[in-house]
Parts: C-alpha cells; structure tokens; sequence
C-alpha cells in the first residue's frame, strides 16, 4: 500500500485527473463505480482504455480480492464512461477522503453523473441473495459517529461547507431505472442502504439494531462517495446487489459475496446500460 496524506488537495485531485486525461481518448459524462463480485460489469465496455489505479499520482490501491483495481474509460449504453472496477474501503486503512478521490477527480473532470453499485446484507425481510435492490437512501452510520470524507478544511470550490443530503439518490434516475427494470422484466427492490465501518460482518444483534433503525441492506461502502458526488453537485444512482441475508445465525464469507456478484452481473449490466440509454445526449453525442 501507497503511503497516503490523510487528507486530499486540490492540487492532488488535478495531478490525478491530468493524469487520467493523458491516457484516454474519451471525455466521460458519466461515473460508474463496481462493488464486490461485480468485476465483470467493466467487460461490457468498448473499446476501453485501461489503467491500473498503482499508476495513477494519488489514487488508492485495491487490496481486497473481487475489487481489480482498475480505472477502465469506454462506451456503455451510448454514452461515454468512467468505470472504477473496483473501490477501496476505508477498513483497508486509508482515510474518507482518500478513498472518495476518485469521485472529485470525475468531478473536476466535469461528469454530473454517479451510477455506485455494492454488495449488501439483506435485512428486512422479503429480501433474498440474488435480489437487486434500489438504494432510495441511506443511514450513514460512520459519518454519524464523526467520520466524513468531508472533515478537515472546506474547498469551496468542489461544494460547500454543510451540503443538503437531502434527496441524495436522484428521483429521475431511480424513475429511469424503475421503467427498465419493467421493460426488461427484471424484478426491482427498492430499500435503504446502512454503511459500517466493517471488515467484520454484523453479528446477530446488530442486524437487529439496523432493522430498527430502519435499514434495509448493509455494506461497507458507497456512503462516502455518495456524499462526496452529492457534496460536487453530481446525480446519484445507487444500486445494491442483496449477497446474503444477514442476522439468520448463517455464517457470512466474502467468497459467498463474488459468488452472488458473478451470478447478478447479466441482470445489473442490462439494467445500468438501459439507464445509460434513457440519459439525454451531449452535444458531442
């Protein structure tokens, strides 16, 4: 691993994305950021530039197995993207701030569209591995206990001090989303998305904590770069991938989750690349 600063410049956020825009013949509009197991995704891609997050000036390595590490530019239902396969968590031991650079990087860049994936426990019941489920909010568990992508000094530059949250998950995108799921037949959950800190799954108890709170699936991820695109202005869709159902006393593996990813990747493709469709053309489209 990297050594990191804590916390991100804009300076290094330029130095990245000049980076980036060295190696690329694509200008994207849209971001897409692939969770756990869902690797496969990025293959849809045309035509796509690759390149390795460890040759990028300030972007975080990948450590965990299912995430590639891999920051892929192409064409995807039309449109031009930026594709990470693959996140870094802040359990890996790098900082909010540090694991959300690449989303201020696709700020600076100018995209004004976040597609964010994961894979989640299920906890309200009904929901089963295999479902695919519409982040319609989120409880922000880490933030909540004094942990935010946004502490430490204020750029105005990339948003204001106190940003709205708000309405996070954009309402057309979850409408256009919601109108392909119906066209291609795929069935739909919709349901809030709780962020811990993790590497440990959830015991028992408190999968019945989070129910209470309201929670319809667990991650350990997502929240930080939803609230740094949101913080930037960008629209937010987010989708969970259900890996397991959490709090059954079952044991939980994170082979269990790539498993669940590899199985969901033709259903999750169809679904972003028919959004991607439904998104108005630039004028360089």
């Amino acid at each position: 691993m990297r050594v990191m600063a804590e916390h991100v410049t804009r300076q290094m956020v330029v130095e990245a994305t000049e980076a980036i825009r060295a190696r690329t013949r694509y200008v994207p509009r849209v971001g897409l950021i692939l969770g756990s197991g869902l690797n496969a995704l990025a293959e849809r891609l045309l035509d796509p530039d690759i390149i390795p997050y460890g040759e990028l000036p300030h972007f975080p390595g990948s450590t965990v197995a299912g995430h590639a590490g891999r920051l892929l530019l192409g064409r995807l239902g039309g449109k031009e993207v930026l594709v990470m396969q693959g996140r870094v968590h802040y359990y890996e031991g790098y900082s909010l701030a540090q694991i959300t650079l690449p989303v201020r990087v696709m700020q600076l860049w100018g995209l004004d569209t976040l597609l964010v994936t994961n894979a989640a426990g299920g906890i309200r019941p009904g929901l089963h591995a295999g479902d695919l489920m519409a982040i319609t909010d989120h409880i922000d568990f880490v933030g909540m206990s004094g942990h935010s992508p946004l502490r430490g000094p204020n750029d105005e530059r990339f948003g204001p001090r106190f940003p709205d949250m708000s309405g996070a998950y954009d309402p057309a995108l979850l409408a256009a989303l919601r109108a392909e799921a119906r066209e291609q037949g795929i069935p739909l959950q919709e349901g809030v998305y709780v962020m811990l800190a993790g590497p440990s799954f959830e015991t028992s108890a408190e999968v019945r904590l989070l129910r209470a709170m309201g929670a319809d699936a667990v991650g350990m991820s997502t929240v930080p770069e939803v609230v740094v695109a949101r913080h930037g202005g960008m629209r937010v869709l987010g989708v969970s991938l259900i890996s397991n159902v959490a709090g059954e006393g079952k044991k939980t593996s994170h082979e269990e989750v790539l498993e669940a990813g590899q199985r969901a990747v033709p259903a999750l493709a169809g679904l972003l690349e028919g959004v991607l469709r439904r998104l108005p053309p630039t004028s360089a489209e």
